[in-house]
C-alpha cells in the first residue's frame, strides 16, 4: 500500500522548487543549507495557489505555507545531495512529463478558440444523414486519390440526377454497415464525427447532397435527411439489476424475473426511493433514490440513452431496459437545456484537443512558428534531394547514397529555423529511420510526404526546445515536475516503502498507539427480511438446518458402466473442478451418494458397489485435495431401478444460499445478512435491543426477524483487521520524525523582512 499523502497534497498546492532565471539583485526570503530560495519563487508558488482565498497574505496564511514549503525543500535538498536527479531513470521520467506539459503551449490558443466556440453552437443540433464512402488512404498516390475523386465525383452525379442516394450507397458504398443501413448514419452532434465530415454535415442543407468531402477514411457524400434540436440533458433515477453479457443462462434469467417483479411494484406505486434502497444493484445510487448526474446525447450506453430521452414527462417510468450491465427502470426527473457556453468551455476544449479538428490548430500553429523562427527554404537544395527518392523508398529499404555532384549535398542546408541550418544530411538519416513500405505510391510522393514531416518535426522540436525561455509559466510547471519526481523517489524509500516492509516498526507504532484503534460496541446478529408472514416462517425453518443447497454450484450425476467403480474422463474433469471449489470455499459439503441398477443389485458379486462408487468419487476428490471434513458418503434409499449413477449434492453454511433457494420463484421474496455491525451501520439493527434474542417486526410492508447471537462490548482492533489505516498513520509519523532529522541536518534561515512585505502586500 502507498500512501503518497505528501506527494499528492504538496502536489495540489505545487509546492515544488522553480529555479527560473534570478536576477544577482533579488533578495532571498529563505535559505535551506546551501540553496537560496528567493521571494520571487515563493511569491509565485504561493499566490498561484491562494490567490482566491479569502485568508490570502495574511500573517497566519503566509507563515503556513512557508513551513510547509520549508519542508518540502527540505526533502529536495536531501533528494538532489543522494545524487538522485542524476540518475538516467530520472531523468528518462522527467522527459516523459516534458512531452505532455510542452503540449498546451505548442497550440494556436486564437484557433482553439474557435474552435471551441464553434463546437458549441453546433452542439445545440442533432443531424440525422446518409453516407457514401470510396476509401483512400490520406497518404496516397496523387494518382489514386484522383482516381478515388472522380468514382464518388460520378455517384453524386447518378443521386443528382435521381438515383436513390440510399441504393447507391447500399450497393457502392464501402462503409461496411452500409449494407445494413443503406448509409444512414442515425442522429449525431458536434464531436461525434471526424472534423471534416462534421462539417460538411452542418453546412450542407437539409435535403442536399454534399460536395465529395475527405477524410482520413476516404471521400464521401453526405446526404442531410433532417436537422432537430439537440435533446439537451436529462437527469433520471434508476433501478438497475446486474446481468453483464456472458453470465450463466441460469443467472440471467433470474435477474430477468427480479427486475420483472420490481417492476410490477413500481407500477403498483410502491415507494420508488424504498424499492431502490432495498433492491436496486448500482450501489453508487441505490442510498440516493437511483439519481444519476446530469447527462446528454452520447454521454451514457445508446439503449438506456433512447429510452431515458423517450419519457416525455418528469415521473414517467420505462419498462425494463437491458444494457451490457444488466436490466434498469429508468425515471425521469429533469429535463434541461444545453448547457451554458460557460459551463461547456472547459471540457469543450479538453475534447477538441484530442479532436480531428486539432489538424485545423496544428496548421495554424505552423505558420506563426515558421514567422516567428524566421523559417527560410533552400528551394535548389530541396529539389536535389527529393530527387534522391528512388523504388527502395516503397519497399522501405531506402539508403542515402551521395551523388556525384553536388560532391558537397550531405552539408548542404535544406532549411534554417532562425539562422539554424538543417542539412541534407540530417533529413536523410530522419528517412532511413522513418521510411515504411508503400503501395500504389511513386517514389517522389513518398520522399515528399518524408520531408513535409521532417520540416513540421523540425519546427516543433525547435520551440518546444525554446519553450522555457519564451513562456515562463512552462518553466516553473517543468521544474514543480523536476523536483515532484525527486520527492516521490525519496518518499518511497523514507516513508511509503518502509512502513509497508517493516513490520516490526509498524507492530510497535500499533501497540503504543492501541488506544485510537477501538471497536465500539458490536452485535453479532442474522436478519431476515422476508416479502411476508409466510416466508418468514419458512425461511426461519430452513435457517434451523444450518446448511442450504447450492443451487448455484449443482452438480450433474456421475454415470457409470455397468457394474464398474471407474471413473470416466468426463467424470474427473467435473470432480477436478469441483475439488478445487471445495479448497477455497471452506462453506461448502458435500453429499455423495452411491448407487446401483436393479440388475446389479440382483447380481450377488456387485454387493456393496453402490458404497464402492461413492468411496471412489470421496477417494478422488481428497487425492485432489479436497478438505476430508467437507465430505460426507450418504447410503442411497430404496432400489435405484436403472441408476448406475453417484448423486453429487452440494451444501453451504452462508446464509445467502438461503435467500437464493427461496426466490427461485420471487426474486424479492427474502433478503439476508449475517454479520458483525457496530451501532449506525445497520438501520434494521439499531431498532431493537442490543441484548441475545430474536425480534420479530413490520417495515415497509415487509416482515423482518432479528437474531442477536452475541454483543461484545468495546474493544482493541487487530491489526490484521485496520491493516490499511495503521499502516496510513504510520507513515505520517515516518515522516514527521524524518523532517526532524532534515531540520537538524540542514540550517534553516528565513528572512523575516521580506516576509512581513508579503504580507503586507
Amino acid at each position: 500500500m502507498r500512501v503518497s499523502s505528501l506527494y499528492v497534497g504538496l502536489s495540489a498546492l505545487l509546492l515544488f522548487q522553480c529555479t527560473s532565471p534570478k536576477k544577482a539583485t533579488e533578495p532571498v526570503l529563505l535559505t535551506i543549507g546551501p540553496e537560496k530560495v528567493p521571494v520571487s519563487e515563493f511569491s509565485y508558488v504561493y499566490e498561484k495557489n491562494n490567490s482566491s482565498s479569502d485568508s490570502a497574505f495574511s500573517s497566519a496564511s503566509v507563515q503556513e505555507y512557508l513551513d510547509l514549503y520549508t519542508n518540502f525543500k527540505l526533502k529536495v535538498a536531501e533528494a538532489k545531495s543522494r545524487g538522485l536527479d542524476t540518475t538516467q531513470a530520472f531523468k528518462t521520467e522527467l522527459g516523459g512529463y516534458k512531452e505532455q506539459l510542452a503540449q498546451p503551449f505548442l497550440t494556436e490558443k486564437s484557433v482553439t478558440d474557435q474552435l471551441v466556440r464553434e463546437a458549441y453552437e453546433r452542439l445545440k443540433k442533432e443531424v440525422n444523414a446518409t453516407h457514401i464512402l470510396v476509401t483512400v488512404d490520406m497518404e496516397a498516390d496523387p494518382k489514386d486519390t484522383l482516381a478515388a475523386f472522380q468514382k464518388i465525383m460520378g455517384y453524386r452525379q447518378q443521386a443528382v440526377n435521381g438515383t436513390s442516394f440510399e441504393s447507391l450507397a447500399q450497393q457502392f458504398s464501402e462503409d461496411p454497415s452500409a449494407r445494413e443501413n443503406n448509409g444512414n448514419l442515425g442522429y449525431f452532434t458536434a464531436l461525434q464525427m471526424v472534423y471534416p465530415f462534421e462539417n460538411a454535415a452542418y453546412n450542407t442543407p437539409m435535403g442536399q447532397i454534399s460536395q465529395p468531402v475527405r477524410t482520413r477514411f476516404g471521400y464521401h457524400l453526405i446526404k442531410v435527411n433532417e436537422v432537430r434540436p439537440a435533446q439537451g440533458e436529462i437527469r433520471v433515477a434508476h433501478i438497475m439489476v446486474r446481468a453483464q453479457q456472458g453470465l450463466p443462462k441460469a443467472d440471467s434469467l433470474v435477474a430477468k424475473r427480479k427486475i420483472d417483479e420490481i417492476y410490477s411494484r413500481v407500477l403498483r406505486k410502491e415507494d420508488w426511493n424504498k424499492l431502490t434502497s432495498q433492491f436496486s444493484e448500482d450501489a453508487a445510487s441505490a442510498d440516493n433514490g437511483g439519481e444519476l448526474p446530469w447527462f446528454g446525447t452520447g454521454r451514457m450506453i445508446p439503449s438506456f440513452e433512447e429510452a431515458a430521452f423517450a419519457l416525455a414527462q418528469p415521473g414517467a417510468i420505462t419498462p425494463p431496459v437491458q444494457t451490457a450491465y444488466g436490466w434498469h427502470i429508468i425515471k425521469l426527473l429533469e429535463r434541461k437545456e444545453l448547457p451554458t457556453y460557460e459551463e461547456m468551455e472547459t471540457s469543450l476544449r479538453n475534447r477538441i484537443a484530442k479532436d480531428s479538428r486539432s489538424e485545423l490548430n496544428k496548421a495554424a500553429f505552423l505558420r506563426r512558428i515558421k514567422t516567428e523562427n524566421k523559417f527560410q527554404e533552400t528551394p535548389a537544395i530541396k529539389a536535389a534531394a527529393l530527387k534522391l527518392a528512388d523504388s527502395t523508398l516503397l519497399a522501405g529499404k531506402w539508403k542515402f547514397v551521395v551523388p556525384a555532384e553536388p560532391k558537397n549535398l550531405p552539408t548542404a542546408t535544406l532549411f534554417t529555423i532562425n539562422g539554424r541550418p538543417y542539412t541534407v544530411g540530417t533529413f536523410a538519416t530522419y528517412v532511413e529511420e522513418n521510411q515504411r513500405p508503400r503501395q500504389n505510391a511513386s517514389p517522389a510522393h513518398a520522399m515528399n510526404l518524408l520531408y513535409d514531416r521532417f520540416v513540421e518535426n523540425s519546427l516543433f522540436n525547435y520551440e518546444r526546445e525554446h519553450l522555457e525561455e519564451k513562456h515562463k509559466d512552462y518553466r516553473m510547471l517543468v521544474n514543480e515536475y523536476h523536483d515532484g519526481i525527486l520527492l516521490f523517489q525519496l518518499m518511497e524509500e523514507k516513508v511509503w516503502a518502509k512502513a509497508v516492509e517493516d513490520t516490526v516498526g509498524l507492530k510497535a507504532f500499533f501497540a503504543a498507539n492501541q488506544s485510537k484503534y477501538m471497536w465500539g460496541e458490536r452485535a453479532q446478529a442474522t436478519i431476515l427480511s422476508a416479502a411476508s408472514p409466510a416466508v418468514l416462517d419458512q425461511a426461519q425453518k430452513l435457517l434451523a438446518s444450518g446448511k442450504f443447497p447450492a443451487t448455484r454450484l449443482k452438480q450433474p450425476d456421475l454415470t457409470f458402466m455397468a457394474g464398474s467403480t471407474t471413473l470416466s474422463k468426463a467424470a474427473t474433469a467435473q470432480l477436478d473442478q469441483l475439488a478445487a471449489a471445495l479448497q477455497v470455499d471452506t462453506s461448502l459439503t458435500l453429499e455423495v451418494t452411491g448407487y446401483a441398477d436393479a440388475r446389479e443389485a440382483a447380481n450377488k458379486k456387485n454387493a456393496g458397489l453402490a458404497a464402492r462408487r461413492a468411496a471412489a468419487v470421496v477417494e478422488y476428490l481428497q487425492q485432489k485435495g479436497a478438505p476430508a471434513a467437507s465430505l460426507q458418503t450418504v447410503p442411497a434409499t430404496g432400489r435405484a431401478t436403472g441408476a448406475r449413477r453417484v448423486a453429487l449434492r452440494l451444501f453451504t453454511s452462508d446464509v445467502q444460499a438461503l435467500a437464493e433457494q427461496i426466490n427461485q420463484n420471487s426474486p424479492l421474496a427474502l433478503q439476508v445478512t449475517s454479520r458483525k455491525s457496530q451501532r449506525g451501520e445497520n438501520k434494521l439493527l439499531d431498532t431493537v435491543d442490543w441484548k441475545p434474542g430474536t425480534h420479530t417486526l413490520t417495515q415497509d410492508g415487509r416482515a423482518i426477524w432479528i437474531r442477536i447471537e452475541a454483543v461484545e462490548p468495546p474493544a482493541p482492533k487487530k491489526l490484521n483487521e485496520i491493516r490499511g489505516t495503521v499502516i496510513s498513520d504510520y507513515q505520517t509519523y515516518l515522516e514527521q520524525e524524518w523532517i526532524k532529522e532534515l531540520r537538524q541536518k540542514y540550517p534553516i534561515s528565513v528572512n523575516q523582512q521580506e516576509v512581513q512585505k508579503l504580507i503586507q502586500k
